[in-house]
């Protein structure tokens, strides 16, 4: 048996279009689900942590690193999915250049890549929920919202929105557009509203200085913040549900990267200036801003719509 066997991309084409999939996502619906697989931790927890102890208020240029590097296997991606417009993303173009054996070796990866990364998400969506219910009065047991590793037992909340989002996607393509759509909108209004009620608190003093942690720091950032930007990939495994692959995988992937970058960019620049960037380092850094400046029912709404959109 030949382990680096090749399919070409005439059988692979050919593959596609008798897969029996339904062509039903636009360049827009392609561009939604980006947004909606990329924004997540990376406002809404990792800004925080890369702020306190890597970047500084200069984590606003470790997000500008990240996505541009980001941007690059953007255009890789793009190439690909728009010459082979099958399922699978990097498993099927490896499989089309290297071979079956590096093609089950990359495979395997990306289920890792996507375990580890829901894993994180499902955890801050958890930590959201348990500060939000904790402002209502309810707490949690510490068991039951927290990993071993943390303390607890096992993290309830977690595994119960794992479940509740795979029983939706288990539902079909459409169905997952239509709460895919819901869920970007709940984001976006979460991101917005912070904006909206924390812009006005920005005090530039709170920027210097802009590199306590040096350029190294920057980078170091980058390489903390690239984790938000996981899931921009998952655009090119929707290509046999394209009506135009070859146009609308393009604009997909990149249009959601840059609109999440700006996102990332301008949240970062803002969470930096209302709170001194040493006191950033929590679980909910976006709640816990606008909590800082005064806005406890905003803290609660946004901390609403942040758990609500993982």
């Amino acid at each position: 048996m030949n382990l680096f066997r090749t399919k070409s991309i005439e059988q692979l084409q050919a593959a596609a279009k008798t897969s029996g999939m339904v062509k039903s996502l636009g360049a827009i619906d392609l561009i939604l689900l980006g947004i909606g697989c990329v924004i997540g931790t990376g406002i809404f927890v990792l800004t925080g942590v890369a702020a306190a102890k890597y970047a500084g208020p200069a984590v606003t240029l470790s997000f500008i690193l990240s996505g541009l590097a980001c941007a690059l296997a953007g255009l890789a991606y793009a190439e690909f999915s728009s010459i082979v417009p099958a399922s699978g993303s990097a498993y099927t173009y490896t499989y089309a250049s290297l071979g079956e054996f590096i093609a089950f070796i990359v495979g395997w990866n990306l289920i890792l890549e996507y375990t580890v990364t829901a894993s994180a998400v499902a955890s801050g969506w958890s930590g959201y929920v348990t500060g939000l219910l904790l402002s209502a009065g309810i707490d949690l047991p510490h068991a039951l919202t927290h990993v071993p590793a943390d303390g607890g037992v096992i993290n309830v909340p977690a595994i119960f929105i794992t479940l509740l989002l795979s029983f939706f996607l288990i539902r079909g393509t459409q169905e997952s557009a239509k709460l895919n759509r819901i869920l970007v909108f709940v984001k976006l209004a979460a991101v917005f509203l912070f904006l909206l009620l924390a812009a006005p608190h920005v005090d530039p003093a709170n920027w210097h200085p802009f590199l306590p942690f040096g350029v190294s720091g920057v980078f170091g950032g980058a390489a903390i913040v690239f984790f938000a930007y996981i899931g921009f990939d998952a655009v090119a495994t929707s290509a046999e549900e394209c009506k135009n692959p070859a146009r609308d995988l393009p604009i997909g992937i990149i249009g959601s990267l840059f609109v999440c970058t700006a996102l990332y960019v301008v949240v970062a620049a803002v969470l930096t200036g209302v709170v001194p960037y040493t006191e950033l380092n929590n679980p909910e850094p976006v709640a816990f801003a606008l909590r800082y400046i005064g806005y406890r029912l905003g803290s609660a709404l946004v901390g609403r719509r942040a758990s609500s959109s993982r």
